[in-house]
């Protein structure tokens, strides 16, 4: 049947209402998607209808009308029907779709199982303690599959116990099992199936998102970002403290290496000073070799110094040539300081 002759068929006047009503939800909301609310009861679905209050919108109606309204809708909501089956209901929110679709997830609960239900997923009973004193609850237990028996006065899984796979009907005594354990093996709420937004249909899939995960990677990307302008002296507002303090650094560090009598740096060029002498002096077996004002006192602590990207690659030079560097530096410094020592 076309589109065409679907509109021109003549119905209840109550229907059309109800179809003219559909028509007007459909075309108040920016995303317009189909829940599976089966084996929801009505007062835990006024609930739900309550808690979106603010944030979406929910309607229930006929399968047939709610078909009709999407036809009559030249906007590509017909791509919906596919959905349609069983008990469904329309939502519609000005979120985009991935923020209706995190909140319905979250708004799901746990609920008890009955018998002749499939099972969502494995059903497992955990090891444990039950509560339950020694009794027929033991052999309940057993008949089920759990790995049950009677320890110091009550009854206990001894261990984690998988008493039903998913897909799987429900049978009666797991059910009661199930309830006297207070165990609820499934989720109730509003399972999206589909929706509609901005000329795009999207599937629960294509909107399902680890939201650790993706602030994870936006946090690494902005860290990533935040060290390429530092290296490539880009100022920033979130750089340009980063800048200074690695200029402040690397300035010390030029200092240090070039001897400057600066004021700022005079501490670490007299503890470096010092540090080498105690050094040479430790290569000379006598123990006057140390100066005497210097033999009870205890050698200062340097400061850190940032390393500069020149520091960095002398980390990565050949071991025996860093060897080799760093002997030439301590002659020429150790020359200074007796220098100085002995006028």
């Amino acid at each position: 049947m076309s589109t065409q002759e679907r509109k021109t068929e003549t119905i209840p006047e109550w229907k059309q209402t109800e179809v003219d009503a559909i028509v007007e939800f459909l075309d108040s909301y920016d995303s317009v998607g189909i829940v599976n609310i089966t084996g929801i009861p009505s007062r835990q679905l006024q609930d739900m209808r309550r808690d979106l209050h603010g944030t979406a919108a929910l309607r229930v109606s006929r399968n047939t009308l709610v078909e009709r309204a999407l036809d009559e809708v030249d906007a590509g909501f017909e791509e919906l029907k596919t959905y349609i089956s069983g008990q469904i209901g329309l939502i519609g929110t000005n979120d985009n779709p991935f923020g209706l679709y995190q909140q319905l997830e979250e708004s799901k609960t746990s609920a008890p199982i009955n018998a002749g239900e499939i099972a969502p997923n494995d059903i497992v009973i955990p090891e444990g303690d039950t509560g339950v004193d020694p009794g027929p609850f033991v052999g309940e237990l057993q008949s089920v599959g759990a790995n049950a028996r009677i320890d110091e006065g009550s009854i206990k899984v001894m261990e984690d116990s998988t008493v039903l796979e998913a897909g799987e009907a429900v049978s009666a005594d797991l059910a009661n099992v199930l309830g006297e354990l207070g165990i609820e093996p499934k989720e109730v709420g509003l399972n999206l199936r589909g929706v509609f937004a901005e000329g795009v249909l999207f599937e629960p899939e294509d909107l399902e998102l680890d939201i650790e995960a993706y602030e994870a990677d936006i946090a690494a990307a902005a860290g990533q970002a935040r060290n390429l302008a530092v290296n490539a002296s880009f100022p920033t507002a979130a750089t340009v403290p980063l800048q200074l303090s690695k200029a402040t650094g690397e300035a010390k560090s030029l200092a240090l290496h070039a001897a400057i009598e600066d004021e700022a740096v005079m501490p670490d060029l007299i503890g470096k000073a010092d540090s080498q002498l105690r050094a040479l002096a430790a290569q000379i077996d006598d123990k006057e070799a140390l100066p005497e004002e210097l033999q009870d006192v205890e050698a200062p602590a340097a400061e850190p110094v940032e390393e500069d990207d020149e520091s960095a690659d002398e980390q990565d030079q050949d071991p025996e040539d860093a060897d080799a560097d760093d002997d030439d530096d301590d002659d020429d410094d150790s020359g200074d300081a007796l220098g100085a020592m002995f006028g």
